[in-house]
């Protein structure tokens, strides 16, 4: 089966699942194709899917991750400062973190952790569920129904990444910044996000650990103090807690990496003059 095949497959299993499936018109083009298949994926309730539709779906998220560059070694990205006991085992990536081939990436999750339900939304949650298949929405929802109720604010949940990079994937739901003001709360929960993480990390004796930017965009929290919390609390951790963990911050903005990259310049100075 070509590219092409699998992905018309999908699409027409999806639609086929749907009351209003036979309304829809597929598109002929191709981007326009991934688009209605990422959105179809994206609204798709965790029900049961057969092993032969996980199948294709595999084989196509194969082929996706290869169309779009390929994986990243998440233990290959050069650390901020190769002689420092501490910076040597932190790295710095702008990127795709749905590329990262990391022991596990960070989730931004929401409470009800089933990932977003907005046809083609540019969050992470919603990036890494469709990368990593209909299989990572099923292993949330039993989660949340052994759990019976919401998940908690700077609490880790695991699961396994499967069609992406990573092995693992952490879900952690951050605070929400009401108008972008946190309160001390909000600060303290965020800390609590990154420590979960690096806890759970440590836990499970992995190697490599990539945050994405936490509570950031829509949950509203300003980027520069979110960073100097994910900073901190990471540092602080390797090193006193880990001594062979490697943390990867993976930012997508360009204002974001400026903002760490400042705040990491800021460590790197500090440690040499201890």
């Amino acid at each position: 089966m070509t590219q092409d095949e699998r992905r018309r497959s999908l699409i027409d299993t999806l639609l086929a699942e749907r009351a209003d499936g036979g309304r829809v018109v597929v598109p002929e083009g191709v981007d326009d194709q991934r688009s209605l298949l990422r959105a179809l994926m994206n609204v798709r309730p965790p029900a049961p899917v057969a092993s032969e539709v996980l199948d294709v779906q595999d084989a196509y998220l194969a082929e996706r991750l290869r169309e779009r560059g390929g994986a990243f070694d998440a233990a290959a990205l050069p650390s901020v400062n190769a002689t420092d006991p501490v910076l040597s085992r932190v790295a710095l990536w702008r990127g795709d973190i749905t590329l990262l081939a990391a022991d596990a990436i960070v989730n931004a999750a929401n409470d009800q952790m089933l990932g977003c339900f907005v046809p083609g939304h540019h969050c992470i949650d919603n990036a890494i569920h469709t990368f990593s298949g209909m299989q990572l929405r099923l292993d949330c929802a039993r989660l949340m129904e052994a759990q019976g109720h919401a998940e908690p604010t700077g609490q880790v949940k695991v699961t396994s990444a499967h069609n992406l990079p990573s092995g693992l994937v952490f879900h952690t739901v951050g605070p929400i910044a009401r108008g972008g003001q946190p309160t001390p709360r909000d600060e303290d929960l965020l800390a609590g996000c990154y420590r979960a993480c690096l806890e759970e990390a440590t836990r499970r004796g992995l190697s490599t650990l990539a945050f994405c930017c936490i509570s950031t965009g829509v949950f509203g929290f300003p980027q520069k103090e979110a960073a100097r919390f994910a900073v901190c609390t990471a540092l602080d951790h390797l090193a006193n807690t880990d001594p062979r963990l490697k943390v990867i911050f993976d930012v997508f903005l360009d204002s974001d990496q400026r903002i760490y990259q400042e705040l990491l310049d800021g460590a790197r100075a500090a440690r040499r003059r201890v």
